[in-house]
Formats: structure tokens, C-alpha cells, sequence
């Protein structure tokens, strides 16, 4: 499907997350993706990472509810898709940050799926789709 280019009103600024502790997916998502604390709100209930482009944003929420991916029970909330260039030795990186794997695996070969310390399930993958 081809689209027309339209001009832009905005750029996107941030992703934001819901979470029980923004610290800690803050820590986890800056050694994931390399990118340092940009804000961090007086009473912690909101941390901002960036690279100088784009910002992944944790948001405290106190009834936060992890999602049951593959399970529609309750819904993803957010999903990353994340390039790496070797997928076995960035599950393990990722893994010791924190991560853990999802049960489910559709298609181990091409991405896996893990959940963040929130339990947001987020893809590493080699598949860019050129």
C-alpha cells in the first residue's frame, strides 16, 4: 500500500509507558536502548529517556495491570518492535537487564518476544522489512 506524503503538523515526541515504577523500567529501557534520563518529575512519577530524537516516557499508574499477551484478557497497551543485529546474543543482553521471554513464540527465527520488568511484551527482531 502506497500512501501520499502529507505534511507534518507535529513529530513524535514521546512513547509512554503505564507502569508501577518508572525508575525501574527507566533503567531498564536505557540499557536496552542506550538512552540516558532526560526528565524526571520531583516526585518520580514520571521519567523521560532520550536520545536527543525521540523519548520513551515512564508514567507511574497506580493500578497498573500487566498485560496477558498472548492473551486478550487484558490488552498490550504498547508494543516495540526493536532492530537488532544478532537476535540470540540480544536476548541474552536483554534478558540480563531484566526481561524475561514470553511463553509464546510465533516465529522465533525472524523475532522473539519478551516482556519488559512491567510486563509489556516487546519485540527484538533482525526482519526490517527491506
Amino acid at each position: 500500500m502506497t500512501t501520499t506524503p502529507q505534511t507534518a503538523i507535529g513529530r513524535l515526541a514521546s512513547v509512554s509507558f503505564d507502569c508501577p515504577d518508572p525508575s525501574l523500567l527507566a533503567d531498564f529501557y536505557g540499557g536496552l536502548l542506550g538512552l540516558q534520563r532526560a526528565y524526571e518529575s520531583p516526585d518520580g512519577g514520571v521519567v523521560s529517556l532520550s536520545d536527543g530524537k525521540v523519548a520513551v516516557t515512564m508514567m507511574r499508574t497506580a493500578d497498573h495491570v500487566a498485560p496477558t499477551w498472548p492473551s486478550s484478557r487484558q490488552q498490550q497497551q504498547v508494543h516495540l518492535d526493536i532492530l537488532v543485529d544478532d537476535l540470540d546474543d540480544a536476548v541474552a543482553r536483554t534478558l540480563a537487564l531484566g526481561a524475561t521471554e514470553a511463553e509464546h513464540q510465533p516465529a522465533p527465527n525472524a523475532w522473539r518476544v519478551l516482556l519488559d520488568p512491567a510486563g509489556h511484551p516487546f519485540c527484538l527482531t533482525t526482519v526490517t522489512g527491506d
